[in-house]
């Protein structure tokens, strides 16, 4: 018999989203093993046991499918779009079979780097702060922020809503007559975190393209164009995966030895 696994684990491996999504599947009572409904922190043999979710028998998969797509304007980065968007979805442009989900979403408006696996544990590792993996941006905002605001925006603000963002790099890539490119590196990552920070600041934002997530990078990749991942990116990937997998563990020990003090 295998090693025993959290099914959360192994619904994220079977490509139903990110670890802490299958975690809100197991604690609305939709996940079954051998018939039973569990709870959070249950064990299973994806081998010999029957896991199920909504009544549907999960087939967890040694093969993850990686792919990098250049998300164009216009579209959204989700498998399916929302009742009231009649928009195509990121998934819509990558004819392969399975269910792939993306990873790093960018709002409507913006371009760049999505990747689109089956890989629900990556997905945790490359999108949970905890992990701190960064993502890289080329900005076009209206006119020419000054050093101040610069180092205001590196710093973090507080928001409209009370939310301060982190700390950032960012740094001027080419200034113009009435614009300005940044170019942007963050570890956190809003719904439009972006555009907020640069409307408070004076700046609102015309165009924003992502470029790097974590160790991947869009390269010569057109808007609508996708790719499989290489060898050698897949291979960095699992190495992050694993990576985040021991400060898991780590994490989860310390908690434990607070615990029994």
């Amino acid at each position: 018999m295998a090693e025993l696994e959290r099914v959360q684990k192994l619904l994220a491996r079977a490509g139903l989203g990110s670890r802490r999504a299958c975690e809100e599947f197991i604690r609305a009572g939709r996940v079954t093993v051998n018939g039973a409904v569990i709870a959070l922190g249950a064990r299973a043999d994806p081998d010999e046991d029957v896991i199920a979710v909504d009544g549907e028998r999960v087939r967890v998969q040694s093969r993850f499918t990686y792919v990098m797509l250049n998300k164009p304007r216009g579209v959204v980065s989700a498998v399916v779009a929302q009742a009231q968007e009649d928009r195509p979805t990121v998934r819509d442009l990558v004819d392969l079979p399975g269910h792939l989900f993306p990873v790093g979403r960018l709002d409507v408006e913006s371009e760049g780097l999505i990747l689109l696996t089956d890989d629900g544990e990556l997905a945790n590792v490359l999108t949970h702060p905890r992990y701190e993996h960064t993502k890289t941006y080329r900005v076009l905002v209206e006119g020419q922020p000054s050093e101040q605001t610069l180092a205001a925006w590196r710093r973090g603000i507080v928001l409209p809503d009370g939310t301060k963002t982190q700390p950032c790099k960012i740094n001027i890539a080419r200034p113009e007559r009435d614009v300005t490119w940044l170019k942007i590196t963050m570890q956190e990552g809003r719904k439009r975190q972006i555009r907020e920070v640069g409307l408070a600041l004076g700046h609102p934002v015309k165009y924003i393209l992502r470029t790097k997530l974590g160790p991947l990078e869009l390269g010569d990749l057109k808007p609508g164009e996708w790719r499989r991942l290489n060898e050698d990116e897949i291979r960095m990937l699992q190495a992050l995966k694993q990576q985040g997998q021991k400060k898991s563990r780590d994490a989860s020990r310390k908690n434990k030895r607070r615990g029994a003090r």
